[in-house]
């Protein structure tokens, strides 16, 4: 084939992030990262995706680090690499939506301590629910030339999810001056054969690149991958095999492999992907050794394609009905899910719609009667607070639920007052930097048990230094 014709794949590595959130609950530390970013940094990577997602919450909540700290000590390692991160549209990294001047401010700081591509996505796929973070990050790019603004759209099956509706989004995405699309395929959805349908559909209506991102929880991520790089998708998510498969992504090394000697060939260099690979390899046996990281994960599940379910709601959903000692009611529960997520116009399941929809069917089947109880998240998607659905709700529920109550017809966070100001006064005593009101945002109880641990730890430092200073040697 001649040189003209060659289109290398462009890849974005996830093990600093969605790999690890997928496969051992976001517990990877920064001290086990940084040793090997140089090296990952030689590979040629499109992206590497190392922040947002649940990284923030899980590095206060469990590793008692400063996500912020995290972002600057890996920028300075990834010296030729752009750094990625996930965003919750107008949820930012959290679970309510903010006002835009919380988001502007997070869309600033991410990309002032080092982020260089921010995906956005919304879990309704309702893009005014979008458009704010995209502005923020265009102002940067205009004003410091950093900055590239990714819409990803949450795919998902049903009825009104047709090729046309795909590719209808990839326009209005385009038109909202995004810089490139993802089709954020978070359940293991998009089949081989339909891959290539719906990038070729997409591509004929956006001139944007479009990269995928899908799991190997139901077996055919790396199929779905070679039939989209055939038919043109320009950047795939893979990680390092030893957090690769299962609920994760297809192993970087097999895809690179794969291509090999094709138009799309990558040109990465397979003995610097083994070394890293073998750098992450025992960190990967010391999670399977402590449980950290279940078998559960790393197999094929094939009722993801029947029930729609992304892995980490499925464990999620077992915990919930373990809780309850009721788990002979699994089964139950798995086939009022989709009756649940019709209920509420058909939405994508992923964080937090998958998290409501989940809790709300299993309350229906411990309740024996559907939606005796509904939780404040089921009320709020009725009440329009997370944005539009593609179908409508039904009017059966909204009468049950919500008898009576007004339902908004447009973006919530138009009836949300500025919040920035409000949020410093209440965590003042605690800061220490301006990022450290973002983090009490996104997470108060969270982010002020971590500010106070914080504060423990400096206060002993100074105390064991001040001992050190005020010891008499003798002369």
């Amino acid at each position: 084939m001649s040189e003209i014709e060659k289109k290398p794949i462009k890849i974005t590595e996830t093990v600093l992030r969605d790999a690890h959130q997928s496969l051992i609950a976001t517990r990877m530390p920064t001290e086990l990262m940084l040793p090997i970013a140089e090296k990952m940094d030689k590979v040629g990577y499109h992206s590497v995706e190392c922040w947002g997602g649940a990284t923030f919450d899980a590095s206060l909540r469990f590793l008692k680090e400063d996500p912020w700290d995290r972002l600057r000590k890996l920028r300075d390692k990834f010296k030729n690499t752009k750094l990625q991160m996930l965003f919750r549209g107008q949820n930012i990294l959290g679970y309510r939506p903010y006002a835009d001047d919380v988001v502007d401010a997070f869309v600033e700081k991410s990309i002032a301590n080092g982020i260089d591509i921010i995906r956005i996505f919304d879990c309704l796929n309702y893009l005014p629910n979008l458009q704010e973070a995209v502005n923020a990050t265009n102002k940067i790019k205009e004003r410091e030339g950093r900055g590239h603004a990714q819409v990803a759209l949450s795919y998902t099956l049903g009825d009104a999810y047709t090729l046309e509706y795909w590719a209808n989004m990839a326009k209005q995405i385009e038109e909202m001056g995004a810089d490139s699309i993802c089709i954020k395929d978070m359940a293991g959805l998009l089949l081989p054969y339909r891959a290539t349908d719906l990038i070729k559909a997409m591509k004929e209506n956006t001139k944007l690149p479009i990269q995928l991102h899908t799991h190997y929880t139901s077996g055919v991520a790396s199929m779905t991958y070679l039939k989209a790089v055939e038919a043109g998708v320009d950047v795939i998510d893979c990680a390092m095999s030893p957090f690769a498969m299962g609920t994760s992504q297809p192993a970087t090394e097999v895809m690179v492999e794969t291509f090999r000697g094709t138009p799309y060939d990558t040109g990465f260099d397979q003995d610097l992907l083994a070394e890293i690979a073998d750098y992450f390899a025992p960190y990967r046996d010391e999670c399977l050794k402590s449980g950290l990281m279940s078998t559960k994960v790393l197999g094929v599940n094939i009722k993801t394609l029947l029930y729609q379910v992304p892995g980490g709601m499925l464990s999620n959903m077992v915990s919930q009905l373990k809780e309850q000692n009721a788990e002979d009611k699994y089964r139950e529960v798995l086939e009022e899910i989709p009756r649940v997520r019709k209920d509420l116009g058909e939405p994508p399941l992923v964080t937090p719609s998958s998290q409501i929809v989940g809790t709300q069917a299993v309350f229906n089947v411990l309740m024996g009667e559907r939606y005796k109880m509904a939780t404040k998240e089921t009320k709020a998607v009725l009440r329009g607070e997370y944005g539009q659905t593609v179908k409508p709700m039904s009017q059966e529920v909204i009468d049950k639920v919500i008898p009576g109550e007004t339902r908004l017809t447009g973006r919530f966070a138009d009836t949300l007052d500025n919040e920035m100001d409000k949020l410093e006064k209440e965590m003042s005593e605690w800061k220490q930097q301006p990022e450290d009101v973002l983090s009490y945002a996104l997470f108060p109880q969270v982010a002020t048990d971590f500010f106070k641990y914080r504060q423990a730890q400096q206060e002993q430092v100074d105390v064991s230094k001040a001992d050190t200073d005020n010891k008499a040697y003798p002369v």
